[in-house]
């Protein structure tokens, strides 16, 4: 059995929680949320906790069984925390000339290309960014779906990667990129 499926999850006051037809529904106060269970999951919902075992008559082979125990359990997880308390995510832009605004749920980037990058971001997701004067932009986005926030994370980031030599493009807040000394530093 999987060590992560075996824990409980504590249900927090003000989120509810419906099952049906192997799917979970998660609603609280920061917004809505569902995710299908795979039938080889047992889910129960007992004096405010939420267990998950391993359906001993499903006839999918154990290892995948163990495996799912585990995967569902930490995504509901995820949804009931979402739910309640909501995940941050904060990137920052280094670079000479980056800079990033926003209009709403649209983002626009100058990353050094000879056009700007505009990114519409899901109403799921909120947005904020800060750009004052000797300190490098910042992009803060938060939502209670922490698929979809890593995903944007994701996307946003594949704009311009950190590359090691100068340290330049966009990285999570206090991320500490390795760096490699150049040509200069080997020709001796």
């Amino acid at each position: 059995m999987s060590r992560i499926g075996k824990l409980p999850i504590v249900i927090p006051a003000g989120v509810e929680i419906k099952k049906e037809n192997h799917v979970i529904t998660v609603k609280g106060p920061k917004g809505t949320l569902s995710q299908k269970v795979d039938p080889s999951v047992n889910v129960e919902i007992e004096n405010g906790e939420m267990t998950f075992s391993i359906n001993e008559d499903s006839p999918v082979n154990i290892k995948q069984k163990q495996a799912f125990h585990g995967l569902y359990r930490a995504l509901v997880n995820n949804m009931v925390v979402g739910v309640s308390t909501g995940f941050q995510k904060t990137l920052e832009l280094v670079g000479v000339g980056y800079r990033v605004s926003n209009q709403g749920n649209l983002l626009e980037f100058a990353l050094g290309y000879t056009h700007p990058i505009f990114l519409m971001l899901p109403e799921e997701v909120k947005v904020e960014t800060k750009s004052e004067r000797n300190q490098n932009p910042i992009i803060i986005l938060e939502s209670c779906d922490k698929q979809l926030l890593g995903l944007i994370c994701a996307k946003i980031r594949s704009f311009r990667k950190p590359e090691p030599y100068k340290g330049k493009g966009i990285l999570f807040k206090g991320e500490v990129i390795r760096r490699k000394s150049g040509k200069s530093a080997s020709a001796k």
